[in-house]
């Protein structure tokens, strides 16, 4: 290895872990001391996060994970991204007035997934009981835990909008009207009830686990929980429209929902394969920017030169056109073309010398592409063609949208075991801020709903029934069809550019863990944003200054707007990783922000 790290890669033989708080990798190593499997501690560590990062997910969000097993190294997607309710209707929406879904408020819940997610896992695959992979959640919530100071901060900017207009989150959050302050002991009473009524009517199905667990899940979807959110979904609450809206969900809706198993999306880059979710997430993003990539020279995929970072922000721009073109919950998604060898390089030559700063889809067999209206209004542009390529072409001055203060992120957590199953997982969704707390449960509902369109005919127009076009997008890596790594970031439309910048710094440079977590990140937003208000900067990249001065000249140059952003403070990446040939572990977790740690031994 070259160069220093902000800590070492965690080298081992027992088992690995990596989240975005340390807590949960902390509860997550004790379910695997305990005797649990790498998908005990996973769930563990995820129960954990709803508590102390609750700004970042909660129980009411959503959860990807790509896992495999040790018996069956095939790499397979859990969704708990939940759907549209059955009134989410173009209609419902448009006859509010409204031409985009709030990015915050009832309306913008999706059915709550990440909880009976982790709880299907638990089942299937876990060997513990309920009570005891609860325990380290229960304990945190109704004992406290210090309050992290982004979280703190948060609250502040909070505040008013809970004074005004979410009394139930004033209720919760700021207890006697304060705000509590950085590293305070926060206790969630209401969540720690909810959690030990879901162990005791799991208990009360009967003594087998797999019963009580089944048990948990109905009195989330059909039981208790689900009937505190219909009720409160009826009430109007103030949204990020400006006016009140009801939500959507009831309790019909969560009682039909079922987290469930898919086959994992597969793609080749070099001698590795990477498995993401299929094209209702984001993840095939990455698919399609390495397969646009691994046809370059080495010197071509250095993320740290001039060289490096244009070459692979073109490539994203092309992906992520196509993503805002073609990917959503729909059957007629053309994913093959999208990564067929023929469409890849036609792709790839469109990477010219100077930063584009148009929206690029392709015409994956021969389909021509459709991009939603309102990012044509909100961008200022003209549909052009040219190249061989559908343009759309975008001025250089874009109006300017504000961004919300308020937005959420994501937590990410990783695990391998000595057995040799391992998880990769992405929690969401559910934050503090989304939308008000429901009365008794201790948290709110997500707003994932946003990322519909409010067009017919789109790829991710909403509809009933249908998953949102998630940005979550969990990673695993295997080698001759055996798993070797897992990894991934919070970070919205950056998962997958700084997951990509990670794994060309592991699979090209040959750097260690955390080196390559550690090394200056950078990502473009010359993109359609996925969040509210959907936005876009056209020739837009943000670079940590760490990239260095000749670096950030050049890429000047060549017509990038240059963003710079600190030296530290892009990216979160977590990953774990396994040697099959001798079982030898590591694992290795970002150090920016003083928050994710790995464990291991």
């Amino acid at each position: 290895m070259t160069g220093s790290t902000t800590r070492p890669t965690l080298r081992g033989t027992f088992g690995m872990v990596s989240s975005t708080h340390w807590l949960a990798s902390a509860s997550a190593m004790a379910e695997l001391e305990a005797g649990g499997n790498a998908f005990d501690a996973a769930v563990a560590a995820a129960f954990v996060l709803h508590v102390v990062e609750p700004h970042l997910n909660g129980p009411g969000g959503d959860m990807p994970a790509v896992f495999a097993t040790a018996a069956d190294p095939t790499p397979t997607v859990l969704c708990g991204q939940g759907p549209a309710p059955s009134g989410a209707t173009v209609g419902h929406y448009t006859g509010l007035g409204l031409d985009l879904i709030p990015g915050s408020g009832p309306l913008a819940a999706a059915v709550p997934g990440a909880v009976d997610a982790w709880l299907l896992l638990l089942r299937d695959h876990g060997t513990r009981r309920l009570r005891d992979v609860l325990s380290y959640a229960v304990g945190y919530a109704r004992d406290g835990h210090p309050l992290l100071p982004q979280a703190a901060d948060l609250l502040t900017s909070m505040a008013p909008m809970f004074r005004e207009h979410w009394p139930t989150s004033a209720a919760l959050w700021l207890r006697d009207g304060a705000v509590p302050g950085h590293w305070e002991r926060f206790v969630n009473t209401e969540y720690a009830d909810t959690l030990a009524r879901l162990i005791a009517e799991g208990e009360a199905t009967g003594s087998d686990r797999e019963s009580q667990i089944e048990g948990a899940r109905r009195a989330w979807g059909q039981g208790f929980v689900a009937e505190a959110v219909d009720a409160f979904q009826r009430v109007p609450h103030r949204d990020s429209s400006g006016g009140d809206h009801a939500g959507l969900v009831t309790g019909d809706d969560m009682a039909s929902f079922s987290a469930t198993y898919e086959p994992a999306l597969v793609g080749q880059f070099r001698d590795v394969e990477v498995a993401k979710t299929g094209p209702w997430g984001q993840g095939p993003v990455l698919l399609q920017s390495l397969a646009m990539l691994d046809g370059l020279p080495d010197d071509l995929l250095d993320p740290s030169t001039a060289d490096g970072v244009h070459t692979v922000t073109e490539v994203l721009k092309l992906a992520f056109a196509d993503r805002e073109a073609w990917f959503g919950d729909g059957g007629d998604v053309p994913i093959d073309d999208l990564l067929s060898p023929a469409y890849v390089v036609a792709r790839r030559a469109l990477v010219g010398a100077s930063a584009s700063r148009e929206l690029r889809p392709g015409r994956p067999g021969g389909r021509e592409p459709r991009v939603a209206a309102h990012v044509l209004k909100a961008s200022g542009v003209d549909i052009q063609v040219g190249l061989g390529e559908p343009t759309v072409a975008l001025s250089a001055e874009p109006t300017v949208l504000t961004r919300g203060e308020t937005r959420g992120d994501t937590c990410h957590v990783d695990v391998v075991d000595r057995w040799g199953n391992i998880i990769s997982a992405t929690p969401s969704g559910g934050w503090l801020q989304s939308s008000p707390t429901v009365p008794g449960l201790g948290f709110c509902l997500g707003s994932r709903m946003q990322m519909f369109w409010l067009e017919e005919g789109l790829a991710s127009t909403v509809a009933p029934g249908r998953r949102p076009r998630t940005t979550l997008s969990p990673t695993l890596v295997l080698r001759d069809g055996t798993p070797v790594m897992a990894c991934g970031s919070p970070g919205g439309d950056q998962q997958d550019q700084w997951q990509l910048l990670f794994l060309l710094r592991c699979l090209v440079g040959g750097q260690e863990l955390q080196q390559a977590i550690d090394a200056p990140n950078w990502h473009t937003t010359s993109l359609p944003g996925s969040f509210y208000p959907r936005d876009m900067e056209p020739g837009g990249l943000v670079v940590e200054d760490r990239i260095g001065r000749a670096v950030i000249d050049e890429l000047t140059r060549r017509g990038h707007d240059v963003t710079r952003a600190g030296p530290w403070t892009l990216g979160r990446l977590c990953a774990v990783v396994r040697d099959p040939s001798t079982g030898d572990l590591q694992a290795a977790a970002n150090s920016r922000g003083e928050q994710g740690y790995a464990a291991g031994r």
